[in-house]
């Protein structure tokens, strides 16, 4: 452990291997709950660490078990260990953690929002951003629940607004259990399945390459923010055609 701190540096809080070879299944835990729940999670990584644990979900190194041995150790379940269902106990293990952690940012945004209505208009806030906020929950909220889980930093604030608007609980919880079961099956088992794809017809192994996989995921799950944010532009409305 000496070792670890003497070797660390801040940049290895972005890099999902990190969280996997120091601290296994129960770090991976509590990042995803962490990046889903709590407001200073937004800068840990989300998709990437799903894709590399789908990786290491069976073999961290060949002969050695993978992360989820060590909860199905504490069980004894050991003998009835296979990649399938590594791979299914992973998904519902991550995906409890993240269901909670989404519930706990709704929860805080619920606390928090009443006050919100009463607070002084600023430069960065207006009480018309909530208002905003609330009508566009009312009309897509569900959609933005699901949506958000695949969306880095977005999954972070989107419950904690859906709280803070007071989006119908009931409705929350649906889409908040839809999209993240979606979203940790679809990271972990494309990271699982596209190793073993890779490896067996290209003998290219994933594992030796993890920093241009991680780039290249943030890269894509990044890119449909960046150009809503800087390149999507309204267009203008269109003067009125005179009859001819």
């Amino acid at each position: 452990m000496h070792l670890i701190l003497l070797d660390f540096t801040w940049s290895q809080l972005l890099q999902p291997q990190f969280y996997i070879e120091n601290g296994g299944l129960w770090l991976l835990l509590f990042v995803v709950f962490a990046e889903t729940g709590l407001f200073a999670g937004f800068f840990l990584p989300g998709d990437s660490l799903l894709f590399v644990a789908g990786i290491y979900a069976h073999e961290l190194k060949p002969g050695e078990p993978g992360i989820t041995h060590q909860f199905l150790k504490l069980f004894g379940m050991e003998q009835v260990r296979n990649e399938y269902v590594d791979l299914i106990v992973l998904w519902l293990l991550i995906s409890i953690c993240g269901i909670l952690g989404n519930m706990v940012g709704y929860w805080t945004g619920k606390k928090v929002g009443p006050a919100m209505y009463h607070w002084k208009d600023r430069f960065f806030f207006k009480k018309k951003f909530l208002h905003d906020a609330h009508d566009f929950y009312e009309k897509h909220g569900g959609g933005a629940i699901v949506v958000a889980r695949f969306l880095p930093i977005i999954r972070t604030f989107a419950p904690i607004i859906a709280g803070i608007v007071q989006m119908d609980k009931k409705k929350f919880n649906y889409y908040n259990i839809v999209g993240c079961l979606a979203w940790v099956f679809s990271m972990l088992f494309a990271g699982h399945f596209l190793q073993k794809w890779i490896l067996d017809w290209f003998q290219f192994d994933l594992k030796e390459h993890l920093e241009v996989i991680v780039i290249g995921i943030v890269l894509v799950t990044t890119a449909p923010v960046v150009y809503k944010l800087f390149f999507s532009k309204r267009k203008p409305n269109e003067p009125p055609q005179t009859p001819a």
